[in-house]
């Protein structure tokens, strides 16, 4: 599937989706919990849509997993089954989108991906998985150490036996992203309000009338919990129970420096990315390292690896050391959607939020304000969980 029928079927998300009994809102009353890339998103379509939204952050926009993301837009080889990594391509989409529309204001790099292994083990597991990624129509081909040198100058790559471009993937400043959706919102009407968090819910009948929160009450139709971490203590408020991973991430930030790297950088040892501000981000992993030591001497050591693949990092200093909790539902996978027997309460708790928090966001709205299920969501309905918790 190219890319111009990706744009289409993205622009076409709202018609997919079979009818669900829920008494019409009209213009609803929503209250969202958390102040991260989804709550912000979500909390933006809604608005668009008309909905009065209140969001409540219990510290600051972006304080949590957020903010402390490593913010790599993709929907590479990790990103499986099929299911997953469509919502994954829709969630790139849905960043051009917001991208193109408001190019002024939100800053995306599309720089692409590269990565490489000097084992054969490895380089035969990548050009798998590059294999079957063409076969589903996602842009990624093979180079060899001369292309990766061309494409990344200042890389020392040592020994490539197989590299792969991913071409379409990209990465943004998680606050900065936050910033921008949650001015959107406001502009749209969306209320954020900051110190607030939710400390209970007024159920009644089987149904929410509001919630209850450290800044005062409000009066709710439906509740969006998209507070990260904190997902499971807000949601057994309902007496919901979402089962989570701890899933630390330490990540090692430079001081500015000139442009060294354009694209998100995968070696063999941490992965790399520089921000718009000339930052160097540093991290093992996915989004991090594992552990949750984050002292200064811990991302020195980080830097040191890294400095092996991009010497330039060796005479550049160390600015910061984060640690992040990333919200992983037990089986890796999004919980999204209303729960059984709990009609008005809307649960988004998720790994890769900051690739799908654009798809999420608008089919969110959907579900919630025209009353359906969409298919492209029936796969993380929390009830798979249930011979588990």
């Amino acid at each position: 599937m190219n890319r111009r029928r990706f744009v289409q079927l993205f622009g076409g998300l709202t018609l997919a989706g079979i009818p669900i009994t829920r008494p019409q809102l009209g213009q609803a009353r929503i209250v969202v919990a958390g102040g991260g890339i989804l709550g912000a998103s979500i909390s933006y379509h809604l608005a668009k849509r008309g909905a009065h939204v209140v969001l409540l952050e219990k510290e600051r926009p972006a304080a949590g997993a957020t903010g402390n993301s490593f913010a790599w837009l993709n929907a590479s080889p990790g990103k499986q089954p099929w299911h997953y990594h469509l919502l994954n391509r829709l969630g790139l989409e849905g960043w051009r989108h917001l991208h193109n529309e408001w190019s002024e204001e939100l800053e995306v790099q599309w720089g692409g991906t590269l990565e490489w292994y000097g084992d054969s083990e490895g380089a035969e597991r990548l050009r798998e998985q590059l294999r079957r990624h063409q076969a589903w129509g996602y842009a990624g081909n093979l180079v060899n150490e001369e292309e990766l040198r061309i494409l990344e100058s200042n890389l020392e790559p040592g020994a490539v036996v197989a590299g792969a471009h991913w071409e379409q993937e990209g990465t943004v400043d998680p606050i900065h992203a936050v910033e921008v959706l949650l001015a959107k919102a406001r502009e749209q009407g969306a209320k954020i309000v900051h110190p607030c968090e939710v400390t209970g819910l007024d159920i009644r009948a089987g149904r929410l009338r509001g919630v209850r929160a450290s800044c005062g009450d409000f009066e709710a139709d439906v509740l969006v919990v998209a507070c990260g971490v904190d997902t499971p203590s807000v949601a057994a408020m309902a007496g919901l129970s979402v089962p989570l991973v701890d899933a630390p991430g330490t990540l090692a930030h430079t001081v500015p420096e000139s442009r060294l790297i354009d694209s998100v950088i995968r070696s063999p040892g941490p992965n790399m990315k520089q921000k718009v501000d000339g930052r160097v981000v540093v991290g093992a992993g996915f989004e991090g390292s594992p552990g949750t030591d984050h002292s200064r001497e811990a991302g020195e050591r980080i830097l040191e690896k890294a400095a092996r693949f991009l010497p330039a990092l060796g005479t550049v200093d160390l600015d910061q050391v984060t640690l992040g909790w990333r919200p992983l539902p037990k089986d890796g996978h999004p919980v999204i959607g209303f729960p059984e027997h709990s009609p008005n309460i809307y649960l988004t708790v998720m790994h890769s939020g900051m690739t799908l928090a654009p798809v999420i966001g608008r089919l969110a709205a959907v579900e919630i304000l025209d009353q359906v299920q969409v298919d492209l969501l029936e796969h993380y309905r929390l009830t798979r969980f249930a011979d588990l918790v």
